[in-house]
């Protein structure tokens, strides 16, 4: 298989040239695994009332089992990137798919919160471990293809998770929440076999061929190699706190943005379920475009653009008294939301490798578990809709991080 350096220079040099058919099939391998991801992690969570019910859980005692997924992704993470580096970040994609693909099935299986929490904290590992390690090949992708393709991945994991939860709505009504679960589980671990091999057949960028700012996934540290993280250690925790402003957004308006239209515009469940429906869309649409975007303005004007966006759209969603006006405010702010994170994840990786994908992906997941219960202390002392009003404040200090961080981005930043 011809080397990242050479695919580069072939790209660089002659635009005609269409891309090598092994990178071809990575990028396609890739795109499907986001997709899985977001559609397995979906399959969970339309199952999560039926298991609700099956295990007697309060929604205390399941809100204290959720943790367990959020316990398992944030103490996975870090040493996720570690394993990137060492063994490379196919082979940990694949790894971690398959745990994802398996522990989805258990839950089911529970007939206790505590027994729930403990394979829930499984399935975090899984989800966290894939995202730091598909993030991390991504990044890899991007580099060898010198386009800012990231949002394409992204937008493939908002794709499948519309998909899973399409279709596991319907398949609530037929099948037992063990018949479901499993059908996800074993769909997941076809599609990882099937898929893996484009992951394996990937040669990893080796220490000469790791250019400036490059991931070096396949390769262990050397001393110079220990030095640079230390120097890139504060530029990525920036694109990390840029990520956990956007996360904040999407964690809080996933939990909060229903119960606004329904309590404070006084709508029924469906259009209250819109409200999200308008987020998650305008996200897709965002990222899909992400692509077009960030080649003709530049990471740092996309990103303080799209901050920019989402503010404005959150104040009107958060603060106008008409259900079209709030419905329009969601869709701008999962429009302006949809490429931040993903920007910052590329930027971070850039800087930092797997280590810094798996920084800036932690710091970014603590802001989506952040955003909700946050809302919450917020609402009781202000009221929801000032408490929304957070997301807008958050969003504008995305965009001024990012514009005030514009050097950190290199030849990139524009």
């Amino acid at each position: 298989m011809p080397s990242v350096n050479k695919i580069r220079s072939v790209l660089a040099g002659q635009d005609h040239i269409s891309t090598p058919a092994p990178l071809r099939r990575l990028r396609i391998a890739l795109t499907a695994f986001f997709a899985l991801d977001g559609f397995v992690f979906a399959g969970w969570v339309v199952r999560i009332p039926a298991v609700k019910e099956q295990v007697g859980a309060s929604a205390g005692a399941l809100g204290l089992a959720l943790l367990g997924v959020s316990a398992g992704a944030l103490g996975t993470m870090i040493p996720s990137g570690r394993l990137c580096r060492r063994f490379g970040a196919g082979p940990v994609t694949i790894a971690t798919a398959v745990v994802l693909s398996l522990s989805v099935a258990l839950p089911p299986m529970t007939h206790s919160p505590l027994a729930l929490g403990l394979v829930l904290l499984l399935l975090g590992v899984g989800f966290g471990g894939m995202n730091v390690a598909m993030n991390s090949l991504a990044v890899d992708v991007v580099a060898a293809l010198r386009r800012p393709i990231m949002p394409g991945f992204h937008a493939a994991y908002s794709l499948g998770g519309l998909i899973g939860a399409s279709v596991g709505g319907p398949l609530a009504t037929h099948l037992t929440p063990t018949q479901h679960l499993y059908a996800v589980a074993a769909f997941g671990l076809v599609a990882t076999v099937i898929l893996g091999r484009a992951l394996l057949a990937y040669t990893p960028v080796g220490p000469a061929d790791t250019p400036a700012g490059g991931t070096g996934t396949g390769t262990r540290d050397t001393p110079g190699e220990k030095g640079s993280r230390a120097r890139t250690a504060w530029p990525v925790a920036v694109f990390g706190l840029i990520a956990l402003c956007t996360a904040y957004g999407e964690g809080a308006l996933a939990e909060w943005g229903p119960l606004h239209l329904q309590d404070d515009l006084h709508t029924g469940p469906a259009l209250a379920a819109a409200g999200y429906a308008a987020v998650t869309l305008a996200m897709t649409v965002g990222r899909l475009s992400g692509t077009a975007l960030l080649m003709r303005l530049g990471p740092t004007r996309a990103v303080v653009m799209g901050g920019l966006t989402a503010c404005a759209g959150m104040l009107v969603a958060a603060l106008a008294p008409a259900v079209w006006l709030v419905l329009t405010g969601f869709a701008l702010t999962g429009l302006g939301l949809a490429n931040i994170f993903p920007v910052a994840i590329a930027r971070a990786g850039a800087l930092g490798g797997p280590s810094g994908v798996a920084t800036a992906s932690t710091l970014g997941y603590g802001g989506f578990l952040l955003g909700p219960p946050a809302i919450g202390f917020l609402t009781d002392a202000f009221g929801l809709p000032v408490a929304l009003t957070t997301v807008a404040a958050l969003a504008a200090a995305a965009a001024a991080i990012a514009g005030a961080a514009r050097h950190l981005a290199g030849s990139d930043g524009n």
